[in-house]
């Protein structure tokens, strides 16, 4: 049965009562006095003792209730704070609010300005140049222009993670002063592990940019940016040569000196571990500059390529992301995932088409270090000439797959089924999925999402089984799934920490069903959300 609603924890209950209070009791006075006064280095409050994870806590619970006001954020800006994230407030960051970070919060190591787009850069500048110290910084979605950009460079050493995506006032060509000062005339960044740049506007010099930063930034082990594959090809192909840059960065020969790679001498081997965005004419050379690549994301064209050969060498992934537009066949992944063995822990698909009944199964089976794993998956040609008319056995059996100890998410999504399924597949993947929920003792979260075939009897084949399984599961998703209320009552009266269940368009389950679990829920005081329409 799912929980029911537990006594929260007594440090939850004071940071609510805080929360609760916070304008009436803490805020009236200083908004009165102070809230204009900006000089203040130092503010004597009731937070200055107050550890700083939960003063971070507590600023998250008054932006997620809309309870957070402009003073009540200038009081819970204290000194000791070392990691500070203004995302859930992110209407309240003003320059007024920068200006107060940048004198008060001199160590914070971690910071978030996610979406903040009021802040300027002038004050963007000043709050980076006020915090030597920082180890992460997120500026997705604020005004960081070029000053920004080499405000950080030139001032940040120890910085390794930064977000700038989706900053219009930056361009990939700017991002080159994280690794090099012009006019010191030297290089920086050299802690630089993370660079997420996603959707900056692409500019003429974007592949080079791109490809000076890779050779420039000793430590990188991932650039999430648009230009970075066809920068990898261009390296792997040798294509160095260029104008002199008249801004004063070094040329992309100079940097490949400095990284040691001469002519008739050893290729090029990057840090990277992560890798995005890879198109199949593209994965041979990825993979030959960058040797040590644990999380990849590629796309495949349509048809057969070389794209599940080239794979097979890519021997250290852990983490894959696929795609295809052509609807290639699920078999083909099975020897890639034999290949990796038991490194693979998490497996995203799209596009794929299951025509072999059998694929799915032998993938999982495949694959039993998984952690996660998501497909939408296309329904094999034709279904509606073969429904699903087969008897089904009165319990799955469970043998199919062997153990998957660490598995805590499964999503699978079925398009194009047009309600109809062939029989032979419908009873393949009935039985793959009762043997997996049986194998998954750990299952956390599971999604089926328009599977047309009738699951009762999967829910039912597992819910009697020894353990018992699902005694983990937290969230359940089977919308427009074929699933009835029987099946629900089961879960309700399973043993389990179950808190979310959704049921949208779930044609087999009527409002007098929906009505009578919300009922159960009110009576037993259950911890528990479903969802219906």
């Amino acid at each position: 049965m799912p929980r029911r609603k537990a006594v929260a924890a007594l440090g939850s209950l004071c940071l609510q009562s805080l929360a609760r209070h916070m304008e009436s009791l803490w805020v009236r006075d200083y908004s009165e006095r102070y809230l204009d006064e900006y000089q203040f280095r130092f503010v004597i409050g009731p937070f200055d003792g107050l550890a700083g994870s939960l003063v971070q806590e507590l600023i998250r619970l008054l932006g997620e209730s809309r309870r957070l006001t402009r003073a009540a954020l200038h009081l819970l800006l204290v000194p000791h704070l070392r990691e500070l994230s203004l995302r859930p407030c992110h209407g309240l960051a003003s320059n007024d609010i920068g200006r107060l970070l940048a004198l008060r919060c001199k160590s914070l190591r971690c910071l978030d300005l996610h979406g903040c787009s009021r802040l300027s850069p002038p004050v963007l500048v000043d709050v980076v140049e006020s915090l030597p110290g920082l180890v992460r910084l997120g500026l997705a979605g604020t005004q960081a222009d070029v000053a920004v950009l080499a405000a950080l460079g030139s001032g940040c050493p120890r910085l390794q993670e930064l977000d700038v995506s989706h900053c219009k006032k930056a361009s990939p060509r700017a991002l080159r002063f994280l690794a090099y000062d012009p006019l010191e005339r030297r290089r920086c960044g050299s802690s630089l592990r993370v660079l997420l740049a996603r959707g900056l506007e692409p500019d003429a010099a974007a592949v080079a940019a791109a490809a000076s930063l890779l050779l420039a930034l000793p430590r990188l082990e991932e650039l999430a940016h648009g230009a970075t594959p066809a920068a990898l090809r261009r390296l792997h192909e040798g294509r160095l040569d260029g104008p002199d840059d008249a801004e004063g960065f070094p040329a992309l020969r100079e940097l490949a000196r400095q990284r040691g790679l001469e002519p008739g001498g050893p290729p090029l081997a990057l840090p990277l571990r992560r890798v995005e965005d890879v198109e199949e004419a593209a994965l041979a050379a990825v993979g030959a500059v960058c040797p040590h690549v644990e999380e990849l994301g590629a796309w495949l064209g349509e048809g057969a390529g070389d794209g599940g050969r080239e794979l097979l060498r890519w021997q250290r992934l852990e983490r894959l992301v696929l795609g295809c537009a052509g609807q290639r066949p699920l078999a083909e992944l099975v020897p890639v995932a034999q290949s990796l063995g038991g490194r693979l822990q998490s497996l995203t698909l799209h596009g794929f088409c299951c025509r072999d009944p059998l694929a799915l199964p032998a993938l999982l089976a495949a694959c039993p270090a998984l952690q996660a794993f998501s497909a939408e998956l296309h329904a094999p040609a034709h279904a509606d000439a073969e429904p699903d008319t087969e008897d089904e056995p009165p319990r799955w059996d469970t043998d199919l797959l062997p153990a998957l100890p660490r598995l805590h998410t499964f999503s699978l999504a079925l398009t194009g089924t047009a309600g109809t399924f062939p029989a032979r597949h419908g009873l393949a993947l009935r039985a793959t999925l009762a043997s997996l929920l049986c194998r998954a003792p750990h299952l956390q979260s599971l999604r089926l999402l328009a599977v047309p075939v009738p699951l009762d009897s999967v829910f039912e084949t597992v819910l009697a089984a020894p353990g018992p399984p699902l005694r983990e599961l937290q969230e359940l998703s089977l919308a427009e799934s074929r699933v009835s209320g029987r099946a629900v009552w089961l879960l309700l009266a399973s043993q389990g920490p179950l808190r979310r269940i959704d049921l949208s368009r779930c044609r087999d389950v009527l409002r007098r069903d929906y009505d009578a679990f919300l009922l159960a829920v009110r009576q037993q005081h259950l911890d528990l959300d479903i969802t219906w329409q």
